[in-house]
């Protein structure tokens, strides 16, 4: 990494712990004045400044006046070993609001500032202590929404995508350096230059980028959650659907066409993916001006969505508004849903070719559930299997990557046309810059804030 921070002028605290009332709470500061700090409002056997780092001390917060305000725990984490690389404590006291704000003020007052949202953990990549990919992957699984969300953050915390990163780039600066010697020493006993040996190494390197880059859709899913709608005509048993996904009754059942007027919502994790199933308004011709805008709105989810559940009720043959909800579902995005599994098969198949995922199920006994909750989850997963767990769950690190496997094929199309040598460099040289936007090593600042900005305060 090529940032090197300075020495911080300021000591920072803020929150570490929610906003609410709990069984503990903790304040943290960071910078230079830290020990000094929690010296004038920390009272035990050990003074801050003779703790044991990474130590546990019990002691008294009190006010100017002496009185006490809390028993509290107080470590001190010196430098260079620390989350942010400074010098910074905490004070872990009782969790209500009133004693954190007031322990927050009496640092305050003191001499320490606010810390801005993720200024933590900004101090720690412009330490050294993380890089930027790193530092998003501290956002991600403070964020995440399913337990396997939580695996991909931890491996990107971990550096297992930086390290993926750095293979590609050490590969690249192989090429760079091998390019850069037949360009500022041609006159030297080198020999040719070995165009084919340049080309399998960079078809070598964007196949890997193209392999990573795979795993964004399975990465986006489980970061962001995805959109699942339920299509179909009225009383075709798309409420049912629901209630049985979910498991317990959330939608209005009834025989009656057009109950479903509205959207209805629910979240959903299913295998690890967090979901967003969205029951609509039947679909069919209505002169009922509430139905409409419902049917309106599904035709508009239904573009939006990123998988279409379209119910039909296989017991009976497709109507015309069977036929108007087949037209709304785009089939590389729809799975087939034949309801009714359990009576007699009356729906020609013919019209329904077109829909390569299909699944029968019968919502009131059950039967086939499972295979659609696989078929979903299969939907979502993809048929990439990323590399030691590592996913790309970030737009930003994708449009990154992209950009570094574009400057990779216009290599290869420059080094298949024998152009000058300079021009190799240069593509190299781009790719390069783009992987560098992933880690931070050439990040513009107002991209960097921009990132950190998204933080929670204290962290």
């Amino acid at each position: 990494m090529n940032r090197c921070a300075p020495p911080a002028a300021d000591t920072i605290v803020a929150p570490a712990t929610p906003p609410g009332e709990g069984g503990i709470g903790i304040i943290r500061l960071s910078g230079p004045r830290v020990e000094a700090l929690l010296a004038t409002v920390f009272y035990g056997r050990i003074a801050p400044a003779a703790m044991v780092s990474h130590h546990l001390y019990h002691g008294h917060l009190c006010r100017p006046d002496g009185s006490p305000l809390d028993d509290v725990l107080a470590v001190v984490m010196r430098a260079p070993h620390s989350y942010t690389g400074e010098d910074v404590a905490e004070v872990h006291c009782h969790g209500g609001s009133l004693v954190l704000r007031t322990i927050l003020d009496l640092f305050l007052a003191g001499g320490a500032r606010l810390a801005r949202p993720g200024e933590f953990t900004q101090r720690a990549f412009l330490n050294g202590r993380l890089d930027l990919a790193q530092a998003e992957g501290v956002a991600a699984l403070i964020g995440a929404r399913s337990e396997q969300a939580a695996r991909a953050a931890m491996a990107q915390l971990d550096g297992r995508l930086s390290n993926r990163l750095q293979h590609f780039a050490g590969g690249l600066r192989d090429l760079l350096t091998l390019l850069e010697a037949h360009i500022d020493f041609p006159d030297d006993d080198l020999g040719a230059f070995d165009h084919t040996f340049l080309l399998r190494r960079a078809l070598a390197i964007r196949t890997e980028m193209a392999e990573l880059l795979a795993t964004f859709d399975t990465g986006r899913a489980l970061r962001e959650g995805v959109s699942v709608l339920i299509l179909g005509r009225p009383n075709v048993g798309k409420s049912s659907l629901l209630n049985a996904l979910l498991g317990e009754a959330r939608a209005i059942v009834t025989d009656i066409p057009g109950t479903t007027r509205d959207t209805v919502e629910e979240q959903l994790v299913l295998g690890g993916i967090p979901l967003r199933l969205v029951d609509t308004a039947g679909v069919r011709d209505t002169l009922d001006p509430i139905e409409q805008e419902g049917v309106r709105r599904a035709r508009d989810k239904a573009a939006a969505a990123d998988l279409v559940l379209l119910v039909i009720d296989q017991s009976q043959p497709l109507t015309a508004e069977d036929r108007m909800a087949i037209a709304l579902a785009p089939p590389p995005r729809t799975v087939l849903v034949r309801n009714k599994s359990d009576l007699p098969n009356h729906c020609p198949s013919d019209e329904l070719s077109g829909f390569l995922r299909q699944v029968a199920v019968s919502t009131k006994g059950g039967a086939g559930l499972s295979e659609l909750q696989a078929a979903v989850v299969a939907f979502f997963s993809g048929d990439s299997a990323a590399e030691e767990g590592v996913l790309l769950t970030e737009r930003r690190h994708r449009e990154a990557l992209l950009a570094a496997l574009s400057a990779v094929d216009r290599l290869l199309a420059a080094g298949d046309l024998r152009q000058p040598l300079e021009c190799l460099a240069m593509e190299v040289r781009e790719s390069l810059a783009d992987l560098g936007q992933i880690t931070g090593e050439t990040a513009p600042d107002d991209i960097l804030n921009d990132i950190f900005s998204r933080f929670c305060i204290g962290k």
